[in-house]
């Protein structure tokens, strides 16, 4: 589906290694180092060359740092070590800890952790009820990026999302672990927005929220061989609560698991909501280990009451395949689709479905409204198409 030809910077002249220890950082983690951090990649950037900002091993605690580009030649970000986040709240009330700007030519990598430190912030959680919250920060942003690689990663407790990738282009991200516990709020695997052309591999993410959630701007995605729990499963959506008109499309998950999740392969959309546009989905070769709700479509998505069973979403789901999906759902609806009324699901295709329910009510069920598509192959639970 697209084409990753993204430079590792392993040829021609040796890079120049800017240590971060060079410039004072400290292992001991209790000292803030972003300083240190900050003019290593500020030397780095400079280069004209190749560069490699370097965190050896040991334990740093960074405050909330920002590297900007653009930079004079490629340049590599290699964690060794741990990082550690505040966890005095004076020091996290922002929406970043770890973030890269206007970077081409980036690869993030090297084995170690970011320890987002998350227990020291999931109680400010509260915007649901409180509208004066703060924000909490995602652990590694990636905002304007470009033919770049991130890879060979764990992040750990995450006091918001732990990646999000924002107008990026050209991205991709492989050999990834992310872990926090599954009752963690608002702790997105990876979250994108307004980005094309990224790819998800060979990666392992349980969390407290989507592992994988994919909003307005996301187009040509490519996810494979992703093991997903806990968590809510992996998501396109929520759409249609924005200003402007949205649009998804593009996007491909194949060869991947749900372990416990409580949900599997999900759209949702707002109802009410503004015209949107979300096509060309296909979920393929996909199992499911006592997950909860592994097939849906909800554009009546409402996560906090008041909800208005009435309203209807103006999103318009077209093109869309679930093909060899299988294995055990922890819920006797396995398949959901309930789409809007005003602009019904169309060309929904379900092929070789093999869902079983081993639970009280009877084997599994699906269940389907305002959709228009075929059913082709073994479809266990029976089609409703």
């Amino acid at each position: 589906m697209m084409v990753l030809n993204i430079s590792d910077g392993e040829k021609d002249e040796p890079p120049k290694i800017f240590n971060v220890k060079s410039y004072g950082a400290v292992a001991d983690g209790n000292t803030d180092n972003s300083k240190a951090f900050m003019k290593a990649w500020s030397d780095a950037c400079k280069w004209k060359g190749r560069s490699r900002v370097l965190i050896p091993w040991g334990k740093y605690m960074v405050g909330s740092v920002v590297f900007v580009g653009p930079c004079e030649g490629s340049m590599a970000f290699l964690i060794k070590g741990t990082l550690l986040a505040p966890t005095e709240p004076s020091l996290f009330f922002t929406d970043h800890w770890i973030s890269f700007r206007y970077v081409d030519q980036l690869v993030v990598k090297g084995g170690g952790y970011l320890d987002g430190q998350g227990s020291s912030a999931w109680r400010y959680n509260d915007c649901v009820k409180n509208p004066q919250c703060k924000p909490l920060p995602i652990t590694m942003r990636f905002d304007f990026v470009t033919n770049s690689r991130v890879k060979y990663l764990r992040s750990i407790n995450s006091k918001n999302a732990h990646f999000n990738l924002f107008g990026c282009n050209n991205v991709s991200m492989s050999y990834i672990r992310i872990t926090a516990p599954g009752e963690s709020p608002n702790t997105d695997g990876i979250h994108i927005g307004c980005s094309s052309n990224i790819s998800i591999a060979h990666s392992v993410i349980g969390t407290g929220d989507d592992c994988i959630s994919m909003v307005s701007g996301s187009e040509n995605i490519d996810i494979s061989d992703v093991y997903c729990g806990p968590g809510h499963g992996i998501s396109i959506g929520s759409l249609g609560k924005g200003g402007n008109k949205e649009h998804v499309a593009g996007i491909t998950i194949k060869n991947c698991t749900f372990n416990g999740t409580q949900n599997g392969v999900r759209i949702k959309t707002w109802a009410p909501s503004l015209p949107a546009i979300a096509s060309d989905f296909t979920f393929q070769d996909i199992s499911m280990i006592n997950a909860s709700n592994p097939i849906v479509i909800d554009q009546q998505y409402c996560p906090i009451p008041p909800c208005d069973d009435k309203a209807q979403s103006g999103v318009q789901i077209s093109n869309v395949t679930f093909k060899d999906i299988r294995g055990v759902s922890s819920t006797k609806v396995a398949v959901t689709m309930k789409c809007s009324q005003v602009v019904p699901c169309k060309d929904v295709r379900l092929e070789n479905i093999n869902l079983a329910y081993n639970g009280v009510g009877g084997p599994a069920s699906s269940w389907c409204s305002n959709v228009k598509g075929q059913s082709y192959g073994k479809q266990l639970p029976p089609g409703c198409l």
